[in-house]
This record gives structure tokens, sequence and C-alpha cells, in this order.
């Protein structure tokens, strides 16, 4: 009698959280299908749009499509089965956390991407560097931490008068770091470098902006070398930016050739050497033309200086290293003398 009793009580347990097992793992799948199929379908509709924020749309809720379904099927599941107090309050905000955790990280990811769109069409005004994309994800997250603690009837207000007295004795400590962290929004929003510029300090150092971070911005020297350098020191230096505005720039190449050569044979073989590479060199600037002029009287030659114009910081070296090759090349075919200095010393012997 008692086995018979205790199979009917373990049939009315199956029956009872039977179905809704079954109603979980449908919604698990449908959400799958859902991802794969229709999901799918409007990421490849939206890259033909001309819109470019339902893409950032599509790939904010794309990580959370299943756990929504998995959401959704699970409170259908529950709402008819009696569960025993408190495991039902447990359930209930259980519930919550998840819907309230996934919607928060859904929409940092949204923010961002839609921060990081607008921000390209201002021209870099706030650039999508690691410390606004961390304030974002910070900001989000604590506000969607609030509204858990709220929807759990946890009284946030003593916390917020805790973290306002504890944010005043944490800003004292951390004087230095906060002094770095303001510094570094100072130089992203008055836009003195970004990162991608190239720039010279007056220091010394020279390299490509790659991040501004909380307390540091980190530069790439053309050695390859990383500088890390503290965003009040930055803030307060004297900066060149080749990139600010128009990244192109002179090039200028100096020359001397003999004083018994013919200036107007020097002029043409020189000007027909630049705008030949001019043609070619995918360095050179080619809204401008290369330029030639005459300087002076050296000491050993007369000097001139041809003019190219680079696209970029960078640019001269190859511009230079491929001028003075075929100019050397054509001096030498031409019979022009590239004198170098000489000295006549006169000794004179005391009688």
């Amino acid at each position: 009698m008692n086995n018979i009793f205790e199979l009917i009580q373990s049939n009315q347990l199956m029956n009872t959280w039977f179905i809704p097992a079954i109603i979980v793992f449908i919604g698990i799948v449908l959400g799958m299908i859902f991802k794969q199929v229709i999901h799918t379908r409007l990421k490849k509709a939206a890259l033909t749009s001309e819109w470019e924020g339902d893409d950032i749309i599509l790939h904010a809720v794309e990580s959370q499509i299943v756990l929504w379904f998995f959401w959704a099927a699970l409170s259908l599941a529950l709402r008819d089965v009696e569960i025993a107090e408190p495991f039902g309050l447990y359930v209930s905000n259980f519930l919550i956390i998840i819907l309230v955790a996934s919607i928060t990280h859904a929409a940092a990811k949204l923010i961002v991407g839609l921060l990081d769109l607008w921000s390209k069409k201002q021209g870099g005004g706030f650039p999508s560097t690691t410390m606004f994309t961390n304030f974002v994800w910070i900001t989000v997250y604590s506000i969607g931490l609030l509204v858990i603690l709220d929807a759990l009837n946890i009284s946030i207000a003593p916390m917020l008068t805790a973290l306002g007295i504890g944010g005043l004795a944490v800003s004292l400590a951390l004087k230095d770091t906060l002094t770095d962290v303001f510094a570094g929004l100072h130089i992203l929003l008055s836009k003195k470098v970004q990162p991608g510029d190239f720039v010279s300090l007056d220091s010394g150092e020279m390299g490509y902006i790659q991040n501004i971070t909380w307390r540091n911005t980190k530069m790439l020297e053309r050695t390859n070398n990383i500088i890390h350098i503290p965003n009040t020191k930055l803030s307060n230096a004297i900066i060149k930016n080749y990139d600010s505005g128009d990244p192109s720039f002179s090039v200028k190449i100096p020359v001397g050739v003999g004083y018994d050569s013919d200036l107007d044979v020097v002029e043409r073989v020189v000007m027909e050497v630049a705008n030949d590479l001019h043609q070619y060199m995918d360095e050179m600037n080619k809204q401008s033309t290369p330029s030639f002029k005459f300087r002076g009287f050296g000491q050993s030659s007369i000097d001139f200086m041809v003019y190219f114009r680079g696209n970029k910081y960078g640019d001269q070296n190859p511009i230079i290293h491929a001028f003075v090759k075929k100019l050397h090349k054509r001096f030498n075919e031409e019979g022009i003398e590239i004198p170098f200095p000489m000295r006549t010393v006169i000794q004179r012997s005391e009688p």
C-alpha cells in the first residue's frame, strides 16, 4: 500500500513539472531558431540599408535572444505551478535579476555602438576610446544594479548616502588619479589629440596616439616602442599634431651643383625627375605638383631646393630616398657635377 501511495505521489510530481520543463525546452529551441533564421536574415537586410544604427541594434541584442526566450518560457511555465514559500519568492527574484541584467548588458552595448556611430559623424568629437567606453559600461551597469535592488525592495537611499560620503574620501585619496582622468577628458573633448594622430611633444617624443585610458595616453613610436604619458603631462605639453586638419605637409630636399653647370639644364633635369616620381609614387599628394627654387651661392656649389608634398608624416622618407637615387643617376648621365666642399689651405713659412 505504501509503495502504491509513493508511486502516485511521484506521478503527480512528474505531471506537475513535466509540462513546465517541456515549455522551457520549447522556448530555448524557439530562441535558437529565431537567432539562426530570423535574426540572421535581419542582419543581412540591415547590411543593405544606409543607416548603420540597425546593425548596432541587432548586434546588441544578438547575444541575449536565447536568454530572453528562456526567460519568457520559464515565466510562462511557472505561472500555474504552486511553489512553497520562500522558494516562490526566490524564483521571482531570480527572474527579475536575469531580465534586468540581460537588458542592462544589451543597453550598454547599444549605447556604446550608437555613441561610436555618432562620434564618427561628428568628426571625432567624442572618440571611442577606452575611457569613454568604460564610462558608458560603468554608468549603465550602475543604473541596472540600482534597478535590480529597487525591484527586490532593497532601499538604495542609504547606499547612495554612503556612496556620497565614501566618494568624497576616495576623491581625496585618489587626487592624482582623478586629475589624470579629467585631464584625459579635456584632451578628448578639446580634440588636442585623438587616437591615430601622429604627434610630436615639446619634450622630444614623437609617435602615433594609440589610446587614451584613465591615467595614461599610449603612444607608439616609429621604432615600435610604446610610451605611456600621464594625461596631466600631455594636457600641459606643447604638441605638434601632424594629422590635425590637413595631414599633408611639405617635403624639402636641398641639392647643390657645380658653378660651371648650365642652370637651365639643371632645372630641366630636376623637374623631369620630380614630375616622374610624382606620377607613380603613392606617397605624394596628387593635388600639388613639385616645385624648384634656386636658393643662393654656396661655398662650393649653387644651392637649390626641391619641394614635394607628402600625404602624411612618414611619407617623406620614401620620397627622399627615391628622388636622391633617381636624381644622382640622371646627373651622372647628363654630366652635371655635384661638388663636395673644398678648402684651400695656404701654408706660409717664416724666414
